[in-house]
């Protein structure tokens, strides 16, 4: 069975605006399922791949801190 998971989800946001895409963050993050993880590791991976050096340090830096404070 041959799954691209990244090209099925990008082709279900493809038309979609800036609401739908926050909403569907959003809901992704309240409803704390797992199986949305890997739509927000998609999303991830597209900023990642688009942002200069200071944006990924400035990603990094969040990440970090979010990651020190956690329990």
């Amino acid at each position: 069975m041959d799954l691209d998971i990244r090209s099925h989800i990008i082709n279900n946001f493809k038309g979609d605006d800036i609401n739908v895409l926050r909403e569907a963050i959003e809901e992704s993050i309240k409803s704390n399922d797992e199986i949305t993880l890997p739509g927000m590791g998609v999303f991830f991976e597209l900023v990642w791949e688009k942002s200069d050096d200071d944006m990924k340090n400035r990603i990094l830096d969040i990440l970090e801190t979010c990651v020190k404070s956690q329990k």
